[in-house]
């Protein structure tokens, strides 16, 4: 196949979460010369797949297959892979199916390498991520296969396509508060506890505060609020607790401790209970290492321009990669028009991005 009709077949297979539109085993058949290693789990395919060229380093290409549902509104049909001035149109175009596209061809194409090269896929990335990536990544890790470098090709760039990859990511702490009260009459104020009036003198010291100072890779911690509730939706009757729920977005220098504490301060003398659940951890990974020096001049050497270091945006699968001690970055497509209606990507894009993963991997060095 050329790239932009595999692309459009990998477009067109429904893939949305946990399902992978059989697009695994179209892989592993694609790759035929590669060794593959299926580890599904309950409704969740996963499939790795390897070959070793020589006795050097293991770079392998990590990636999702599965999608968001495609909703409502859609120009044309999200699964058709429509072509149009330049651009191919489906649901996965962006996230993450060129990506996977790119990494597939180049290793289809692939005549030598000094190592191992492997590709990562599941089906369970848009989901709960509870039996995908993480269940591969133990299997390898038990059997002394885990790579030294990983690229993780979901949709990095801008404004132009190569302006940036990923070198880390913030973590997510979700927080859950319950500021206790007592439940009275609207008309005896006196004779009750007001978690609503409590509250609402401390919001200004949390709401959107900053609560660390951030660094040269990471926006600073912030401490956002995305829900507030009380009451029983009647005038007269004040509420006997309140719940709060907050997000933070990490970055290394703040963690759970710090949270409580902060949490503590403001909320000294007071009633309440306090649960914090981490949904995924900040990395960085070194800027001198292989791989980011490999990329780098790849990018520049296909697009011109050099790509910035980022670690903005939401999660990938490179939060369960990371703590296992492997250099791993992300790079791909824009990322415009991600879980979006009518999303898109072009085709130069599609055909650049297979163009830098075949040049990295001919020109690696250590």
């Amino acid at each position: 196949m050329q790239i932009i009709e595999l692309f459009k077949h990998l477009v067109q297979a429904k893939s949305e979460t946990p399902d992978d539109g059989g697009l695994l085993n179209f892989v592993e058949k694609y790759l035929s010369d590669f060794t593959a290693i299926r580890v599904d789990k309950k409704d969740v395919k996963n499939l790795f797949i390897y070959k070793k060229f020589g006795e050097g380093e293991h770079l392998c290409f990590a990636g999702h297959v599965d999608v968001v549902p495609a909703g409502e509104g859609w120009s044309s049909d999200p699964y058709e892979a429509i072509e149009k001035d330049g651009f191919i149109y489906g649901r996965g175009t962006q996230d993450m199916k060129s990506g996977v596209t790119a990494f597939t061809q180049a290793l289809k194409d692939v005549e030598d390498f000094d190592g191992t090269l492997s590709i990562l896929l599941t089906s369970d990335e848009e989901g709960e991520a509870t039996h995908g990536t993480v269940e591969v990544l133990k299997y390898l890790q038990e059997n002394s296969m885990l790579p030294d470098s990983v690229i993780v090709a979901e949709p990095t760039c801008e404004d132009a396509f190569g302006d940036a990859i990923k070198v880390g990511r913030r973590g997510s702490i979700n927080g859950y508060l319950t500021l206790k009260g007592k439940q009275g009459h609207a008309a005896y104020p006196q004779k009750a506890i007001n978690p609503i009036h409590q509250i609402s003198n401390i919001l200004p010291s949390i709401a959107g505060i900053d609560l660390d100072d951030g660094d040269e890779f990471f926006a600073p911690s912030k401490f956002v609020i995305t829900d507030i509730r009380s009451g029983m939706e009647v005038t007269n009757v004040t509420p006997h607790e309140l719940k709060m729920m907050f997000n933070v977005r990490n970055n290394t220098k703040t963690n759970q401790d710090d949270i409580t504490t902060f949490i503590a301060k403001h909320f000294d003398g007071l009633d309440y209970e306090l649960c914090l659940t981490q949904g995924s951890y900040p990395f960085v990974t070194d800027t001198d290492t292989t791989v980011v020096a490999n990329i780098d001049k790849a990018i520049e050497k296909v697009t011109g321009i050099k790509p910035k270091h980022s670690t903005a945006g939401g999660t990938s699968d490179a939060r369960f990669i990371a703590p296992l001690g492997i250099n791993v970055i992300e790079f791909g497509v824009r990322n415009d028009t991600i879980h979006s209606v009518n999303e898109r990507t072009s085709i130069k894009e599609v055909q650049d991005l297979y163009k830098i993963f075949k040049t990295l991997i001919q020109d690696w060095r250590k």
